[in-house]
């Protein structure tokens, strides 16, 4: 073994012990039955069940709405700190991380304190005298718990991309006859797209098989994939069906990365033609 063998070796051990290892597991666990035999009926009652898939379609559907509405918010507002100056920008992202020093469960808590009917919000509309907001237990709510705790994610990424920007590129375009307009989708986007999959990658995925957020501010009725994996686990303790579910889930998660990999090469490569 070389030099960057031995390097990378400890590297290598983790990732087999923490990452395959439990995948192997999982993959197990999933094609047998309670006495170990193998079976496919794991995934088959998953498929086949209404409830199952319903909860699968609106955990996609919310997920998708939070990556949206995190991008049509994320990427304007790292367009805009791109183009403060260095020290603000600096400050303006400081305190854009800040929030996420904290635990993931005490932002959500704090979510939930401030929906509540006699929480800071409604205290705020009573002040102004505008009816009550009453989103707490609602899919709103999930949505709205997943943006703020995502948002974050998909800013980031975009940023750097656009930190790093050719000005020359955009005073190219623009003595070329660009207007802002042509400018932002004949070169700002497409250099940017690498950061814009990174941000969606960033947020689908975690909002997809969060279960925190959607037991806190969705209550018990509101469930998503991700509070059916962990009712298997661990309340029915039906390790089997729910690593069946995992597998279901990490499928197309991987397909649709492949997917989104897919349509940023084609757009960086129709960019260069």
């Amino acid at each position: 073994m070389d030099k960057k063998g031995y390097v990378s070796f400890p590297y290598m051990l983790w990732s087999a012990i923490f990452v395959i290892v439990p995948l192997a597991l999982i993959f197990w666990f999933s094609v047998t039955d309670a006495d170990g035999g193998f079976t496919l009926d794991n995934f088959k009652r998953f498929i086949t069940d209404e409830i199952y898939i319903s909860v699968l379609i609106r955990s996609f559907s919310l997920s998708l709405i939070s990556t949206v509405i995190c991008l049509l918010i994320g990427y304007p507002a790292a367009y805009i700190i791109s183009k403060m100056p260095e020290k603000a920008q600096s400050v303006v992202m400081l305190l854009l991380v800040l929030p996420m020093w904290m635990n993931f469960l005490l932002r959500t808590y704090a979510m939930l304190a401030i929906l509540e009917p006699n929480g800071p919000l409604n205290t705020l509309m009573e002040i102004l005298h505008l009816p009550k907001i009453d989103i707490l237990y609602t899919q709103g709510a999930i949505v709205l718990g997943m943006v703020y705790n995502y948002l974050p994610f998909m800013i980031m990424p975009i940023h750097s991309v656009m930190v790093k920007l050719d000005k020359q590129v955009l005073e190219a375009a623009g003595d070329l006859g660009a207007n802002p307009v042509q400018s932002f989708i004949k070169v700002v986007f497409p250099l940017t797209l690498s950061g814009v999959t990174s941000g969606i990658t960033m947020v689908f995925l975690p909002a997809i098989t969060t279960f925190a957020i959607s037991k806190l501010l969705g209550g018990d009725m509101l469930q998503l994939v991700g509070d059916v994996i962990e009712q298997q686990f661990k309340t029915d303790h039906n390790w089997n069906f729910g690593s069946a579910i995992s597998i279901i889930i990490i499928a197309i998660i991987m397909l649709f990365m492949k997917a989104l990999s897919a349509y940023e090469k084609e757009k960086e490569t129709g960019g260069l033609m």
